[in-house]
């Protein structure tokens, strides 16, 4: 879909702009089969859709309403939906030994790994011309690959991060990866990384995520 929709649709209702980190929630939802109405926007929306704006005043996306839930952040999208909506065995119970871990992972995912390539983006692709910071970029291209060490040293003994299965950590961390790889950062990913990149985005689920972006 390309527009927005207004009315009395009763499914959860889902903001997504193509790579942007509305896809961790969507593709959570498609990893647990759940109905829910999918809006696509133009990125970034709060330039090139500002009907939007009335909707989520920051004019970012994820946005996501459920009921009266509404919701911003993905990760936390990711979480709200296992335990609203599961058991799944995304979700990590807190009695687990990898709960931490899992938690952990969740935030990491974006504090830690997305965050400096939204600095690299802008400084090397949003920007207009005269105000892009080539060292800028650079700085934050190596912030962001000096970011991956705990990936790599966690994939060591381990196929995903959490409990000796796929969960929504995977989802979370997978996306930033995803991210790194569109915007001409993952020739430089420990191989361990880049075959849990792999591993995580052959998952039917994700194809289909992908692909409704």
């Amino acid at each position: 879909m390309n527009q927005l929709l207004t009315g009395d649709y009763a499914a959860m209702k889902l903001y997504h702009c193509t790579i942007a980190r509305s896809l961790r929630p969507l593709w959570t939802l498609e990893e647990m089969g759940l109905d829910y109405e999918l809006i696509v926007l133009p990125f970034p929306p709060r330039v090139f859709e500002k009907s939007y704006l009335s909707i989520n005043p920051l004019g970012t996306v994820p946005y996501f309403e459920d009921g009266d839930v509404k919701m911003t952040e993905s990760s936390g999208i990711c979480h709200y939906l296992v335990e609203r909506y599961g058991p799944s065995d995304l979700a990590v119970d807190k009695d687990d030994p990898y709960y931490g871990d899992y938690l952990n992972w969740l935030y990491q995912s974006d504090a830690t790994i997305t965050f400096p390539q939204t600095v690299y983006l802008r400084y090397t692709q949003l920007e207009p011309e005269e105000r892009r910071l080539p060292q800028a970029a650079e700085d934050y291209r190596k912030f962001f690959l000096g970011r991956l060490r705990w990936l790599d040293a966690a994939l060591e003994t381990r196929e995903y991060l959490c409990a000796g299965r796929f969960t929504i950590a995977d989802i979370c961390v997978s996306y930033a990866l995803v991210l790194a790889r569109n915007i001409g950062l993952a020739g430089d990913f420990p191989e361990r990384v880049a075959d849990y990149m792999a591993r995580a985005t052959d998952r039917p689920a994700f194809r289909r995520a992908e692909a409704k972006g």
